[in-house]
């Protein structure tokens, strides 16, 4: 590796672990670029030398926040035992992580980034590659996977091999199942309802089994 991509790999990763520091200590919400750049011993208009937005830095120092919900996703698929019951599975997991810790994944999944998603996770990697020594194989095509409509139609995809379910089907349950998950989420981050994250999660797979339910029902 060259000395200039060095001294920028480096620089992000300043920016990024103490962006990852102030998320611990004070909540996403009141990040800004001036407590980034006195946390990590530069002004804050040299973050913008490295990161096109502040929302891409924190979009950076969010993915080090699902780590507990990628390692136990395998725990959850395992209980399965066929794929629509994986499907659900894994969106208990996920309801489960992103509702204790709603800022992360609203920054994450439904943040406006004026830049793609798949660009940035990419480049995230190449920086902190070794995030990746303790996901499987089954987990790492996720990892590089930011479009939460996608992922979760994967699962979907191969409940074809056990029911008779079309391709237009899936499809449409898979996005009303995200459209719940988002509507959600933003009630609870716009505080419409007064809401544990438990609760929040129990709702919401409510309604994603509903769904699911429905769909079994039509392909028997």
């Amino acid at each position: 590796m060259a000395r200039r991509e060095i001294q920028v790999k480096r620089m992000l990763q300043y920016f990024v672990d103490a962006t990852v520091q102030l998320i611990e200590e004070e909540g996403i919400e009141n990040v800004n670029a001036r407590k980034i750049g006195e946390r990590a011993g530069y002004t804050s208009s040299t973050i913008y030398n490295y990161f096109d937005e502040l929302s891409h830095l924190i979009y950076f120092a969010s993915m080090r926040f699902v780590k507990e919900y990628l390692q136990e996703l395998p725990e959850y698929l395992e209980r399965g035992q066929t794929y629509v019951e994986k499907y659900i599975l894994s969106w208990e997991c996920f309801c489960k992580h992103s509702f204790e810790k709603p800022q992360i994944y609203y920054a994450l999944y439904i943040a406006d980034l004026g830049k793609r998603t798949d660009e940035m996770v990419n480049h995230y990697f190449s920086i902190y590659s070794s995030d990746l020594i303790d996901f499987t194989d089954e987990i790492k095509p996720m990892l590089y996977d930011p479009d939460l409509t996608s992922r979760s139609k994967a699962l979907l995809d191969l409940a074809k091999k056990e029911q008779d379910v079309d391709d237009q089907t899936i499809e449409e349950v898979n996005e009303m199942a995200v459209l719940i998950w988002e509507g959600m989420m933003t009630t609870v981050l716009n505080k419409r309802r007064d809401m544990e994250p438990g609760q929040a999660a129990e709702k919401t797979m409510k309604y994603i089994r509903n769904i699911l339910k429905a769909m079994e029902q039509g392909a028997s």
